[in-house]
């Protein structure tokens, strides 16, 4: 889902992301794109996780799932055996209460840690939807109607990725992060770190 527009450039693929990385939204900011929700759920990857900047360095937060062998994306359910929404909100309070832009996005993103979810999809869906409204962005976006390949320069589906080094996209610029004395400048993290940072200047960043 998303606000239609023509489309910027050639369609590019992604996969459906929990808080996706900054490159993700950059992507999204500047083509169409289509998110896929007809492969085969992958583990390990941004699907089900975001990486935030705690006080202890990169914290990975990832959202339960129930077994998925060989399951489309769509079809993937939130476990609801475990206390997650707490957890990751607790994380991201306890990471960004200090950052400059935290108590002015919070009310918005609260909600999505307190109502119950089935699918992961359409967590990643609602939440991501509302990321691009406090981004002020305009974005094109579709979702795959069956799982196809695509030519390697379009396909981003597993180039972004927790554990690749993201070479093949543009170097990340520093921005200001609350940790930055600490750790130095933390890049490719996840949305809501850029977000916190530097609110309504987030989109130039992007």
């Amino acid at each position: 889902q998303g606000i239609a527009g023509q489309a910027r450039n050639d369609t590019l693929y992604l996969s459906s992301a929990y808080l996706a990385p900054i490159p993700y939204f950059s992507i999204l900011a500047k083509n169409s794109v289509v998110i896929e929700q007809h492969e085969f759920y992958i583990k390990q990857t941004f699907r089900n996780r975001c990486h935030i900047a705690a006080a202890d360095g990169i914290m990975p937060l990832t959202v339960p799932v129930e077994k998925s062998n060989k399951t489309p994306m769509r079809d993937i359910r939130i476990s609801a055996h475990e206390d997650w929404q707490t957890l990751h909100w607790r994380a991201m309070e306890a990471a960004y209460n200090s950052s400059p832009f935290f108590e002015y996005y919070k009310d918005d993103l609260l909600p999505f840690y307190q109502k119950q979810w089935d699918f992961l999809l359409d967590f990643n869906t609602e939440i991501q939807a509302k990321i691009i409204e406090l981004l002020d962005i305009t974005v094109d976006i579709s979702f795959s109607k069956e799982y196809k390949s695509a030519p390697a320069e379009f396909d981003f589906r597993d180039k972004i990725h927790p554990k690749k080094d993201f070479s093949e996209l543009p170097a990340a610029k520093p921005y200001y992060q609350v940790f930055s004395e600490k750790f130095g400048f933390l890049p490719n993290l996840s949305i809501v770190d850029l977000l916190f940072n530097m609110g309504n200047e987030a989109v130039l960043y992007l």
